[in-house]
């Protein structure tokens, strides 16, 4: 919904931004969902958090939408994008006579990602959450190594990166702060803003933050958090240091080449244990 809000709002469309949550990317770090609020409210998206679509009346001319909550009211516009959830489309198979069974509206399966059926393997959307191309990709090697190879043990999705495609970018992996206290877990918080970016500054692209949360005592990274320029490929980095099970020390003393804007990583990373030298 908000990678839509974005692109549409950029080619001039009067957007408006319905969300039942206290804000815009529910899922994501608060830190990180304030700021992309903000910052699409400045390009001139309207946002009316805390509020419910009721109705729908669609017409020739366009459509009314009967609204509840915070923002109770009725308003009028030419499209209406419903981009809640994502439902598994079995239509074709169903149709074939393939008996699946289901948990959800899902295919349900195992740990090698075999279905109820015989011969019949599944992955990606249609055996459920988190709905991305990445992870769909990620099950389907590990479905089809295993359909070749019975001694191999198929991985199942562990960290992964969420990557909201907007400007600014959102991308982030493993916990939020939210989700550790809640664990709670012991960690420190490592932020670093965009401006204190040499490369960002150069680039023109200075508004964002990397945040990224350290485990205690060992110093393990839970989760990472980006908002701004090329976040969605920043994320990768900490996606393959939390696989290769790295701590903030070895982070630390990785050397990054200057000036770009992966040091934000190594930054991020030292200023949780007091050891940022650019803030």
């Amino acid at each position: 919904g908000v990678e839509f809000a974005y692109f549409l709002n950029s080619f001039g469309t009067k957007v408006t931004l319905v969300e039942m949550k206290s804000r815009v990317l529910p899922i994501e770090d608060e830190e990180i969902s304030d700021l992309l609020g903000k910052n699409l409210a400045k390009q001139g998206i309207t946002i009316l958090t805390e509020t419910a679509m009721e109705s729908v009346t669609a017409s020739t001319s366009g459509v009314k939408v009967k609204l509840s909550g915070k923002n109770a009211k009725t308003i009028e516009a030419d499209a209406l994008l419903c981009a809640v959830g994502v439902q598994a489309n079995l239509e074709g198979a169903l149709d074939a006579g393939v008996k699946l069974e289901l948990e959800k509206g899902y295919v349900k399966t195992d740990a090698r990602y075999k279905s109820s059926m015989a011969g019949v393997f599944s992955a990606g959307d249609i055996i459920g959450p988190p709905w991305l191309a990445h992870v769909a990709s990620f099950e389907a090697i590990e479905a089809v190594n295993g359909i070749f190879d019975a001694k191999y043990q198929p991985k199942k999705v562990g960290v992964f990166p969420g990557c909201t495609y907007c400007q600014p970018q959102v991308a982030s992996i493993g916990l939020t702060e939210a989700a550790a206290k809640e664990k709670k877990l012991k960690f420190k918080v490592g932020r670093f803003p965009y401006r204190a970016s040499g490369r960002a500054v150069a680039s023109g692209d200075s508004e964002g933050m990397v945040k990224i949360l350290i485990g205690e005592p060992h110093g393990e990274i839970l989760g990472a958090h980006i908002i701004g320029a090329e976040a969605t490929e920043l994320i990768a980095e900490v996606g393959l240091g939390m696989t290769l099970e790295a701590t903030a020390d070895e982070i630390g003393h990785t050397i990054h080449a200057h000036p770009t804007l992966t040091e934000m990583i190594k930054e991020a990373t030292e200023a949780a244990v007091g050891h940022a030298i650019h803030i």
